[in-house]
């Protein structure tokens, strides 16, 4: 790490700093009056949590790149700290800093499952597969106290309505017995996201995620319990993790996945420069190569932001990134068959007055 990054880093966090968000007016960049007070060591940051009075629960997207049409997110902000995160900019809407900011300063909606009983009861509702962790990860750290991706499950399960998971934590073992008779019923789907299993490296860019062991453990589990699960070796990252991704994928089919898929690192707005910083304090021997091989991927920009392409890039370095996986997910087994939840078995909540509709 480098001196200058030093004096901004705090332990146990993603990010170097917690820089200006892009709507604010002006910037703050911290400079030494010259009594050394850069040089003291910042003392650790703590989380807070605070009520999120959000009306509307479900959000809707018609993207032709991405595979679901509805989801929930439980929580603003997460505190698995992950340097990369393409949710990170999100925080400027709320006039926070997209850097520790967004890992530090974190929301949760307490009215979610309120919200989704009546979202579910209106007559316009049509049943279609609910993603959870699109976003920031629903079973973040503070899910553990406040439990609003367990209310969800429950409202979805008691309604027969199907969902999907994606997260880094092994804390959704806590909602097996939800998630194995939903899944049992053909109604649930988990993925696990799993960077690299480099220990060092995880510690680094997703300082309070599980490690890569526990979250190998997690599929095992899953699996065992019958639930469908995959994995998802997301970001990929040229010239840092790269070169794990069939190490990657040959364990998660060794722990029970069945299916898999990727992403290429994304850095739109804010996350660009956070990167550019992670890179200078941990690994500044190869930050400029890294740099240079997620630019060859975006017709030498940092980020292409078209349908299409701003996952998995373009020019020959992404192509052999999608020849690689395509041909160790063939010799592994894995997506060999697609696992469709069932939105048939559905049930509308009753109204609030228990009386039954007429029609």
């Amino acid at each position: 790490m480098t001196p200058d990054s030093q004096r901004l880093y705090r332990k146990g966090r993603g990010t170097v700093s917690n820089a200006t968000n892009r709507f604010e007016p002006f910037t703050r960049e911290a400079m030494d009056d010259g009594w050394g007070g850069l040089d003291v060591e910042l003392p650790p940051l703590r989380t807070t949590v605070q009520a999120d009075a959000t009306r509307t629960i479900i959000a809707r997207n018609d993207s032709p790149d991405i595979g679901f049409e509805q989801s929930i997110n439980p929580y603003r902000g997460c505190e698995h700290g992950c340097v990369y995160c393409y949710a990170r900019p999100t925080h400027a809407y709320l006039g926070l800093s997209p850097g520790q900011d967004f890992e530090s300063r974190l929301f949760y909606k307490p009215e979610a499952a309120r919200l989704l009983i009546a979202e579910l009861a209106k007559p316009s509702y049509r049943c279609k597969v609910l993603a959870l962790g699109t976003n920031t990860d629903p079973y973040q750290p503070i899910e553990r106290e406040h439990k609003v991706t367990r209310a969800i499950l429950e409202v979805l399960a008691a309604h027969d309505h199907p969902v999907t998971i994606v997260t880094k934590s092994a804390l959704v073992l806590r909602d097996l017995d939800l998630l194995a008779p939903m899944a049992a019923k053909g109604l649930a789907k988990v993925f696990l996201s799993v960077t690299t299993l480099d220990r060092g490296l995880a510690r680094a860019m997703e300082p309070r995620a599980a490690t890569p062991p526990r979250r190998l453990e997690t599929i095992r589990t899953l699996a065992g319990a019958g639930v469908p699960t995959g994995v998802m070796t997301a970001p990929i990252i040229p010239g840092l993790n790269d070169h794990e991704l069939e190490s990657l994928l040959e364990a998660a089919a060794s722990a029970g996945a069945t299916t898999a898929g990727y992403v290429l690192i994304r850095l739109p707005l804010e996350i660009k420069d956070l990167f550019r910083e992670w890179l200078a304090a941990h690994v500044p021997d190869r930050a400029a190569r890294v740099i240079a091989l997620i630019r060859a991927c975006h017709e030498g920009r940092d980020y292409t932001s078209a349908f299409g392409v701003r996952q998995k890039g373009t020019g020959p370095f992404s192509e052999l990134i999608a020849q690689r996986f395509a041909l160790a997910v063939k010799r592994l087994g894995l997506n060999r068959t697609s696992f469709e939840l069932d939105t048939s078995r559905f049930r509308k909540p009753l109204p609030e007055t228990r009386q039954l509709a007429l029609f």
